[in-house]
């Protein structure tokens, strides 16, 4: 009888969530609308430029329009692709098509854009167990960055450098957003972000949207506050009515993107399979792609499996498929004679970049991996892969036997992927195996798909590879680097990692870093990236903010 009872319940509340994504409810913490209320009419600057530096300056407080101004989406719709992220990434590919499904419907009944923000989010949360929830931090991020205004950032930064507090104000829930805007965007005290909550039931995203709080906005009687818009809707919300001015921006004042080199904080690690940005048409086209791909990818994997380098390399070219060899002499090193192995250390891009070693080489490799799923390995047209076990004197062991085998030994001193133009810290005991080591730069272009994951099945990541349209592997041996002294104990083994970590760097273009492996997955997953453990939603959330503001003081430095 209990059981029935809670049923009930449950079907009760489930139903008073579907009702609420078109009718919402005030959110209990708001207060009421007349205690937020500015007691005069701000003044409204339609269309015009941004404000000037003086008006900045001299602000109090900034209320920041995120959807409008701060992005250069200014079109209310293009908010849809965030919400794709959200489905496709935390919900799976039968979640994004409903949602894809969906949207034309929301244009056909002529929703109102409150109510159809509503039903993206009811499409992309419910179900989903906010415990588990990390696209907000581990997603997000890159996406909103890219989309960042430059000229709309600056002029936050320059109210902010003035000591003015900063108040975003999003139509998107606060889950998706607020690591964005705390950690990446600008990292500062001084910071509220007024966005609405999910709903959540039993440790479940019901789907329905609680109104943000105004809890957090100005008080009446505040001088200096300005509002920033890049749409007339923002002077309904309550947030206007605190302002004495309001600027609304035309979209044609901030279309130039924010570059990279003047993130507030780099973006080193990121999560999630799609390497684009779902908009409706590009998520049309790769859900129409998946069955032709998945055929594609499956007779790329059996020419590499079954045909030799010399013709498998010119035929998988010709599906998409393609490799090049880089450098400014574009030669492969000289392998050591007498039976002797030869150590080659690379950067870590993907789980098959030994393989691409060995295909440049002409020649079989020897791979070792502290983890590959068995998938992986029977996959793999190189062979077996040497597992480590992470115990400094029995790893090294295992890798100098094969060495002393005459093997051609492939090692990624960073112990984990990363996908930006940076390298992790590279550990030094490559450095105390041979005398000498030949450093491989690694670099990797897809259209599609990511070939690397921290939080979903790592067994799937080489074939997410095959299944991408086209996709390019960039090789370019550097020279051999002497590492006798450090093999004998003369010289410190951290140093000539180093050396060849900087050298790379170069080579590549990418920039040097003190990450680790603990430090991207305690920010992507919530775990050491050894053994995945239970944590609560707490400590998970502390341990990315530890590591978030560890990473942007180390992120961006080279050591030289």
């Amino acid at each position: 009888m209990a059981k029935k009872t809670k049923l009930l319940l449950l079907a009760r509340k489930l139903f008073s969530a579907m009702l609420s994504v078109l009718h919402p409810r005030r959110s209990s913490q708001s207060p009421p609308l007349s205690t937020i209320t500015s007691s005069h009419t701000p003044v409204i600057h339609h269309g015009t430029s941004f404000p000037p530096p003086s008006t900045l300056a001299a602000t109090t407080t900034v209320v920041v329009d995120v959807d409008a101004f701060l992005l250069r989406r200014s079109d209310n719709d293009d908010l849809f692709p965030y919400f794709m992220l959200v489905a496709m990434e935390a919900g799976g590919y039968l979640r994004g098509l409903a949602l894809l499904l969906l949207y034309p419907l929301l244009h056909l009944l002529l929703l109102p854009r409150a109510a159809a923000v509503r039903v993206m989010a009811a499409a992309a949360f419910c179900g989903l167990r906010a415990a588990r929830f990390r696209a907000g931090r581990a997603v997000l991020p890159k996406w909103l960055l890219e989309d960042l205004a430059a000229e709309s950032f600056d002029a936050v930064r320059t109210a902010a450098a003035a000591g003015g507090r900063v108040v975003f104000v999003t139509a998107m829930p606060r889950v998706m957003v607020d690591g964005f805007l705390r950690e990446y965007l600008f990292g500062m005290e001084n910071v509220a972000v007024v966005a609405p909550e999910m709903e959540v039931m039993w440790g479940f995203f019901t789907g329905a949207m609680e109104d943000a709080a105004a809890g957090e906005l100005v008080e009446q009687e505040e001088e200096g506050v300005v509002g920033l818009a890049g749409s007339p809707e923002f002077l309904d919300r309550p947030a206007a009515r605190c302002c004495k001015e309001v600027f609304v921006v035309s979209s044609d004042e901030k279309r130039r993107p924010l570059p990279k080199n003047k993130y507030p904080k780099p973006m080193v690690f990121h999560d999630g399979r799609l390497a684009f940005l779902p908009t409706f048409t590009a998520t049309l086209a790769m859900l129409t792609w998946l069955p032709f791909g998945a055929i594609l990818g499956a007779a790329r994997l059996a020419v590499a499996l079954t045909v030799p380098y010399k013709y498998s390399t010119p035929i998988l070219a010709a599906t998409g498929m393609s490799w090049r060899l880089a450098g400014d002499r574009r030669h492969r090193p000289s392998l050591p004679a007498g039976g002797r192995g030869q150590l080659f250390a690379c950067n870590h891009r993907t789980l098959i970049d030994p393989v691409y070693v060995s295909v440049a080489l002409d020649r079989q490799v020897r791979a070792v991996s502290y983890s590959l799923s068995r998938l992986s390995e029977l996959i793999s047209p190189i062979g077996r892969t040497v597992r480590l076990t992470r115990d400094r004197a029995s790893d090294g062991a295992a890798m100098a036997s094969l060495l002393a085998g005459g093997d051609l030994v492939v090692v990624c001193p960073e112990g984990t992927t990363c996908r930006e133009p940076y390298l992790l810290r590279f550990s030094p005991l490559f450095a105390e195996l041979a005398d000498d080591v030949v450093p491989v730069g690694i670099a990797v272009e897809t259209s599609m798909f990511y070939a690397t994951t921290a939080g979903g099945l790592k067994c799937f990541d080489p074939l997410y590879y095959m299944v991408n349209p086209r996709m390019c592997y960039t090789v370019e041996f550097l020279e051999k680097v002497d590492t006798s002294l450090a093999k004998e104990g003369k010289v410190p083994s951290v140093d000539v990692a180093n050396v060849v970590q900087r050298r790379m760097g170069e080579a590549l273009g990418y920039g040097c870093t003190m990450l680790t492996r603990k430090d991207k997955y305690l920010m992507l997953a919530g775990n050491d990236g050894v053994v995945r453990r239970s944590a609560d939603d707490g400590k998970s959330a502390a341990a990315a903010e530890v590591v978030g503001k560890k990473e942007g003081k180390k992120s961006a430095e080279k050591r030289n």
